[in-house]
């Protein structure tokens, strides 16, 4: 598989380019060139191959021009200790947890599978690289987890005034880890705005191998594609008609993975999303993104610090117009109608929803004359585990999660062994001392 960047489909790059190099000059985002038909492996899969096996066959597909079967393999089987889960509601709803990993969030999976890719690329390159991460809620320990082990690769997490938690000292590089944490005095904004800072300067980023830890680096994003042939893995032998899921946008990366994950052959009828500002419903109640030309050249430069993937979106939008609109299915979800959704989860199945997936499942009640045929099977999309944002259900509820020993790690207080002013010239103070 080779990748273009959203700006210029002349910039054409491999699978180890865009992870390493992760931020394109044009200022787009990278992106498969062309669609991968998947269906030989997918067919193939089924409820016995586990999350890691699945995982490995797919690399292998989709990158054999650089991973050998075997290199595949491993590099899977070393990312994935962990599974996704699916689980059976009624007869034709099912959950899919995605919080099965170490720190309860989706996250695990994206970041585990694109560290343990890059320790093995810049091996057989002979390289190093730093990860930058701008850190907020179960960020930092996610990469802290993923990064154990790794020889080649060092991470500079920046926080917040006030805001590190999540770590141990283990993973610190001067207690011999490679997790160097640094707290900015300043706001989430203010570390935003250094590393756009770092990664436009050219030199910097080539010196220390800076990539980037968040979903503009593709190798973040393509393993969320392994979700959806995971739960199809499961259903196939089950059901019969069509599968739909509900899922949250979020920064749009679950949504543009399914939709990913269809162009690659995966049999699926449709995405249920809630309404946002730039993905909504036309006239005619049919998926419309706002302000979508196409003229990505136009734009400012995609924001390292936090990518949106709206433009992955509207690329994959662009090109199949026609399939999109009968494949995404946004509907507005006002505040009450998320309430209500949240105490019908818990009524009727048990389940304590963060914000986020009652949204999902309001929008999954609002659209059942799309997926309530009598055939249909909708898979509704857990990203993180309830514990990690327990407010909205003890408001809805008057019930909190129960908040596992992995989850309380998160919310765990680091006290800051440095703290810098948000100037570029500090953060470069703190890559020299990375021993390049």
């Amino acid at each position: 598989m080779r990748f273009v960047s959203t700006r210029n489909s002349n910039n054409i790059i491999n699978f180890s380019q865009a992870i390493t190099n992760c931020v394109s000059d044009d200022g787009g985002l990278f992106v498969p060139a062309n669609p991968e038909n998947l269906k030989p492996w997918i067919y193939y899969l089924d409820e016995t191959t586990s999350f890691a096996s699945m995982a490995g066959s797919l690399t292998s597909a989709m990158i054999n021009e650089e991973f050998s079967p075997i290199i595949s393999e491993a590099i899977a089987t070393r990312a994935f200790p962990f599974s996704p889960k699916l689980k059976q509601l009624d007869d034709s709803f099912y959950e899919l947890d995605l919080y099965t990993g170490p720190t309860g969030s989706h996250k695990d999976f994206g970041i585990s599978y694109l560290t343990a890719c890059l320790e093995y690329t810049l091996l057989m390159q002979d390289k190093k690289a730093t990860l930058i991460g701008v850190c907020n809620k179960s960020l930092s320990s996610s990469v802290a987890y993923a990064m154990r082990g790794k020889k080649r690769l060092k991470a500079v997490l920046l926080f917040e005034k006030g805001a590190m938690k999540g770590l141990s000292e283990r993973d610190f590089i001067w207690n011999g880890g490679n997790i160097y944490p640094v707290e900015v005095d300043g706001s989430l904004r203010d570390c935003g705005v250094l590393v756009q800072k770092m990664f436009a300067d050219k030199d910097l980023v080539k010196k220390y191998g800076l990539t980037l830890v968040n979903t503009m680096n593709i190798g973040r994003l393509l393993p969320q594609t392994f979700f959806y042939t995971y739960a199809f893995s499961r259903l196939k032998g089950k059901v019969f008609g069509d599968i739909f899921y509900a899922l949250a946008p979020g920064n749009y990366s679950n949504l543009v993975a399914g939709l990913y994950a269809w162009r690659f052959s995966l049999p699926v009828n449709g995405f249920v999303t809630e309404c946002t500002e730039q993905l909504t419903v036309d006239s005619s109640n049919r998926c419309h993104m706002i302000h979508t030309d196409g003229v990505f050249s136009s734009r400012a430069p995609s924001d390292p610090s936090s990518p949106s993937n709206l433009e992955r979106m509207e690329e994959v939008f662009l090109a199949n117009p026609g399939m999109i609109k009968g494949l995404v299915f946004p509907h507005p979800v006002s505040e009450s109608e998320r309430v209500i959704a949240c105490k019908e989860l818990f009524s009727r199945f048990g389940i304590l929803a963060d914000a986020e997936t009652s949204g999902s499942y309001a929008a999954l009640k609002k659209q059942f004359s799309v997926v309530g045929s009598q055939d249909s099977t909708v898979v509704l999309v857990v990203k993180d585990n309830p514990a990690l944002n327990t407010d909205f259900a003890k408001r809805c509820c008057g019930q909190v999660p129960e908040i596992p020993a992995n989850i309380q790690a998160v919310f765990q207080p680091v006290v800051p062994k440095k703290t810098i002013l948000p100037n570029i010239s500090e953060v470069k103070e703190v890559l020299k001392e990375l021993d390049f």
